[in-house]
């Protein structure tokens, strides 16, 4: 006599392919974050930018991608949020401390904490606002800086120097400044127009 074994479910029950896409762009999202330390590691700085670039394309499709597949998660947003913290706060602050700050040495460093720790902030904050009741018209704005437009600020000396050679590394005091400066852009109040919104044609 046949003994009919008892069928298993899924151990991914519930979470269709569909759902994964998103989650899946988010991971490249940071490891492309994680490879720009690494290219400033090696002094590569043209790479190391691209890269935070990339992930801020990334950081975009991933939302589109979960809109269009009605994918979305709170697994996501959470997934999304840490992916931010490590594309947009850590990367960017360890680039720019490797090319211009380094020697400030603990002050260079401390400029770089702020930076990453208003990131956070800011993140946290929006997480905190999403279940929130707005009027339409806010839905277009962000409350203040977002984590991918302050990493593009923050990356702004190094690409100025790529384009005109203009070089702040000899005045470390003015990158640190800067730093701080995007930091506070990010926590601020200010309203931020959000292109996330805008329908590609």
């Amino acid at each position: 006599m046949k003994r009919f074994r008892r069928r298993r479910s899924p151990r991914f029950s519930g979470q269709s392919f569909n759902k994964l896409i998103p989650n899946m762009i988010t991971v490249l999202a940071v490891c492309f974050g994680l490879s720009g330390v690494r290219f400033a590691l090696a002094g590569k700085w043209e790479l190391a930018v691209a890269m935070i670039v990339l992930a801020a394309v990334f950081d975009t499709l991933d939302g589109r991608m979960a809109r269009l597949l009605r994918a979305q998660s709170k697994f996501g947003a959470e997934l999304d949020s840490l992916s931010d913290f490590v594309s947009f706060g850590v990367a960017p602050g360890v680039i720019v401390f490797l090319w211009a700050l380094e020697p400030l040495t603990s002050f260079g460093w401390m400029a770089v904490l702020f930076y990453a720790t208003c990131c956070m902030l800011r993140l946290a904050r929006f997480n905190t606002r999403l279940d929130d009741d707005k009027p339409s018209f806010a839905y277009n704005y962000f409350t203040g800086v977002p984590a991918p437009a302050g990493a593009g600020l923050a990356l702004l000396p190094l690409m100025l120097d790529f384009q005109v050679g203009l070089s702040p590394v000899q005045a470390p005091w003015l990158v640190a400044v800067w730093l701080v400066v995007v930091g506070l852009l990010m926590v601020s109040q200010v309203p931020t127009f959000s292109f996330k919104r805008m329908k590609v044609p």
